[in-house]
């Protein structure tokens, strides 16, 4: 695994962790780990773009991957979910994503990484549109990798 520098992740969320999503190996299945990603996703957007509404703004999901490290168990301390947006384009952006907990002495564990890439739509059209400048600004100014 590269070094990877959590801090760089400005958003993150508590992530729940529910009994369904273990399998018979006692942790989580690796479907799931899809699963927490789009809730993460969900909460993020409105966190980095105070513009962003759910009812009138569409992506969809043009390619997505994970890497997994560590397994994440029921017991895990404190399982979180970081997302950054690290790159822009015309017409799509990019969100990478990090599972993470903490061990018995507070030190963070990564269990799995991830990215993603999402294809703005009109959805009235069914058809990829350019990144309006609003939500290119508002990412920008959250991420400061993107700087």
């Amino acid at each position: 695994m590269n070094s990877i520098n959590t801090t760089d992740f400005r958003f993150s969320m508590t992530l729940p962790i529910r009994w369904n999503d273990l399998d018979p190996l006692n942790h989580v299945n690796n479907v799931f780990y899809f699963e927490y990603f789009q809730v993460g996703r969900g909460h993020y957007m409105l966190e980095a773009s105070k513009q962003w509404d759910w009812t009138k703004n569409m992506f969809v999901i043009a390619h997505i991957e994970c890497d997994y490290y560590k397994e994440l168990k029921l017991t895990a301390k404190e399982p979180t979910i970081k997302l950054r947006t690290s790159s822009i384009g015309s017409k799509s952006f990019e969100i990478e994503y990090l599972i993470t907990s903490l061990d018995k002495e507070n030190n963070e564990i990564i269990h799995a990484k991830g990215k993603s890439v999402q294809v703005l739509v009109d959805i009235s059209v069914g058809k990829s549109v350019e990144i309006p400048n609003w939500l290119r600004e508002d990412l920008t100014q959250y991420e400061p990798v993107l700087s």
